[in-house]
């Protein structure tokens, strides 16, 4: 079966053997294995912390994170009393069946809806689908925001916090960012927008940056492997890496964990997405490996 559900859990597997792994809490994909020309069997292209909690006791270090209403502290009147990032990472979502069962893939849908939980913090109408997707090479993740509101507009950010795995003290690099606007949150001095000179942006030291108005395709490159990121309606990419000074004091990060990762966030978090009363709002991103060292996908 293509299709495997077991408690909160829903495990994805393609015929060419990538497979992919979702928990209802948090609607956290925590796996996604695949294999390039490089490794014939496939291998984890995600991070999660051998201290992260899949218990539902807090949202999950690692995999691919929802993030919404909020991102970061809110700053929305709207979000006054979330938490930071909101609370999609961290209900669990309601398993709604299979979407497509084929050669190409196979995909499933989860949904969230207001519970008293949410809306003793949050008190805006609103319906989120969460799409996974598995392809031979590829894992996309599509968000559907619908305003369940009659007369309202919904305002809300939005992103996708990929742990994505690499050797991020080496030589790995994200690109294109050169020339884009971004808030360098690591800087407590000067607080305006910075503007990207590298060609290829590197996490050796503590990094944590949201690039403005980004190209929506991205590539994560390091010698012998690498992933390609193409977003739909998410204007913004975060770049973010704690290394040791900040890891360390991360209570669910295990030892030397930040060397095993680099996160790249396609978002809407610049600024708040509208959406009219009775209408949806989709933002979507596309994981691929890069199945040729040198950044060639075939």
């Amino acid at each position: 079966m293509p299709v495997e559900q077991s408690g909160g859990q829903i495990t994805l597997k393609h015929p060419k053997g990538a497979s992919a792994e979702i928990l209802l809490y948090g609607a956290t994909v925590i796996s996604w294995k695949v294999a390039d020309k490089q490794h014939p069997e496939p291998f984890e292209r995600l991070f999660v912390s051998s201290k992260a909690l899949l218990d539902g006791s807090k949202p999950v270090r690692g995999g691919i994170p929802v993030v919404f209403p909020c991102f970061g502290a809110p700053t929305h009147p709207d979000h006054s009393r979330l938490s930071q990032h909101g609370f999609a990472r961290s209900e669990v979502w309601k398993w709604d069946g299979l979407v497509m069962d084929n050669e190409a893939g196979v995909s499933v849908r989860l949904t969230l809806e207001p519970t008293s939980k949410i809306t003793a913090v949050y008190s805006k109408p609103f319906h989120l689908t969460y799409v996974v997707t598995l392809a031979e090479h590829q894992l996309s993740t599509d968000l559907h925001v619908k305003n369940a509101s009659t007369s309202d507009i919904l305002e809300f950010q939005a992103l996708f916090h990929n742990y994505i795995r690499v050797p991020s003290s080496n030589d790995v690099l994200i690109h294109p960012l050169q020339n884009l606007r971004y808030f360098d949150k690591t800087d407590p001095v000067h607080q305006g927008l910075k503007t990207e000179t590298r060609t290829g942006v590197d996490v050796k030291k503590s990094t944590d940056s949201v690039y403005e108005d980004a190209p929506q395709n991205y590539q994560v490159t390091w010698p012998g492997g690498g992933v390609k990121l193409r977003s739909v309606n998410l204007k913004d990419v975060v770049v973010w890496n704690p290394q040791k000074e900040v890891g360390s004091k991360i209570g669910d990060m295990e030892d030397g964990g930040w060397e095993r990762y680099v996160c790249l966030e396609p978002g809407y978090v610049r600024g708040f997405e509208k959406v009219e009363p009775g209408k949806t709002w989709i933002g979507q991103q596309v994981l691929s490996a890069i199945r040729e060292e040198g950044g060639t996908n075939l």
